[in-house]
């Protein structure tokens, strides 16, 4: 049965008591803008006090929907009571104690529980998982250390990344992002061998194989070809049919590893708990975050046993795979598979289709695109080019009636929310966007 959390203390639908930001926020903000750092991306001054469910609320006792999760992390709700109970008994017991130096049993089954789940093939040898794991504290450390394995294990240097992607904004995983400039200006020298091609085509990888494999990127020197199955920041991009299964063939042919970036993707969003598994793929390596745990800071690199060789001291963390994040993620990974998948499927599709209706009313909104509750649409202007200033002010407007979104791409709205979330949640969210567009 769908567990559902239940605050009664917070409405499950928008409750705006002050005008926004309210004076406690305001003051916050301020004293946020004096201490912190400029580079963080705030879309509006929004200064959260709690949360439950798909609900947050701020300092000043407003209350919103929220269709972002956390950049898709909350992915069980905000403060899920069983995620909460079991980082609560972790907590009592042990904080922290590496996983680099020493062992303990949290770490150990999330570990066992995702090597038995992931999509890899059968395994040759004894231990009888199919996967070896390696945990982090985020995507982009993830992804790093998914560059690191596969030069590692490949003797080769070079990677082929996509336009559009994003992989994080450490130097490796920046050096493989292609979504906005500003990610990467004035960062440079970046990490070399990293080749950009557009995504989710055939004809990319036409250009690919007929153009740089045959004059300026040897194949038989690339080590990793690093894919989103679903581009995330580039906007929620479903490539195209048979895209995912050509740069497979692609790998294989050439002895090059096949990584798939599944941070923002993965657990359980897309109605799989890996979004590949959509397309019957099965990768070399698989790097995810965000979701894992409920909102608590964790990642995991998965790859083939016969990948992960590398020897002690040549990868480690301090604090990657703690105890506490790795209670969450086991909390989390059975509530994923106790119904929230199959929650996020009924919902994406009842998302999809009201987004279509939205769509027909104002064609300043395109069709929906995505998979489960990773969907987005565009804005448009009227002569149907892609509007960012529409986008923009619809965000804005939304916050203003108590409806948090995120943008991506160059003028797309994502949807993203708890995968918790109920039909009339979806109607409400539908609705403010439709007296924006009225307005």
């Amino acid at each position: 049965m769908l567990s559902i959390p239940i605050n009664l203390n917070l409405p499950r639908i928008p409750r705006l008591v002050t005008s926004l930001p309210g004076p406690r926020a305001q003051a916050i903000v301020q004293r946020d803008r004096a201490v912190t750092s400029p580079s963080y991306t705030r879309d509006y001054p929004l200064v959260v006090s709690r949360g439950q469910g798909c609900m947050v609320e701020d300092v000043d006792g407003n209350v919103f929907l929220d269709m972002t999760a956390g950049i898709a992390v909350t992915a069980t709700g905000h403060a899920h009571p069983e995620v909460v109970k079991a980082i609560q008994e972790q907590s009592a017991r042990l904080l922290h104690m590496s996983g680099t130096d020493f062992y303990y049993e949290p770490m150990v089954e999330l570990a066992e529980q995702l090597a038995i789940r992931v999509p890899f093939p059968h395994p040759h040898n004894d231990s009888g998982f199919p996967a070896k794991i390696f945990f982090t504290n985020s995507g982009a450390e993830s992804n790093e250390g998914a560059i690191k394995l596969a030069r590692y294990y490949t003797k080769r240097s070079l990677i082929v990344a996509f336009l559009g992607a994003f992989h994080g904004r450490t130097y490796g995983a920046m050096s493989l992002t292609g979504s906005k400039a500003v990610q990467r200006a004035n960062f440079g020298p970046l990490v070399p061998g990293v080749t950009h091609i557009p995504y989710g085509t055939h004809a990319s990888l036409d250009y690919l194989e007929k153009q740089l494999f045959t004059t300026i990127l040897p194949p038989q020197e690339v080590a990793a070809i690093v894919v989103e199955p679903i581009q995330g920041e580039g906007g929620y991009i479903v490539p195209e049919d048979g895209f995912l299964q050509r740069i497979r063939e692609i790998c294989d042919r050439h002895g090059i590893l096949m990584v798939v970036d599944e941070v923002q993707a993965g657990m359980g969003r897309t109605g799989r708990l890996f979004a590949i598994e959509h397309w019957n793929v099965m990768p070399d390596i698989i790097t995810t975050a965000k979701g894992i745990a409920s909102g608590m800071p964790l990642g995991a690199i998965l790859a083939r046993p016969e990948l992960m060789t590398w020897p002690p001291g040549s990868h480690a963390t301090t604090f990657g795979g703690n105890p506490v994040a790795c209670a969450a993620g086991i909390a989390t990974l059975r509530l994923l598979e106790s119904g929230l998948m199959t929650n996020a499927t009924q919902m994406g599709e009842l998302l999809q289709a009201s987004l279509t209706q939205l769509h027909q009313r104002f064609p300043r909104v395109s069709s929906p695109r995505g998979k489960g509750l990773m969907v987005a649409v565009d804005l448009l202007d009227e002569q149907g080019n892609l509007d960012y200033k529409l986008r923009d002010r619809i965000i804005q407007e939304a916050f203003l009636r108590g409806l948090l979104l995120l943008g991506c791409g160059k003028a797309a709205i994502r949807f993203c929310p708890p995968l918790v979330i109920d039909s009339d949640q979806i109607q409400i969210a539908l609705q403010i966007i439709s007296e924006i567009l009225s307005s």
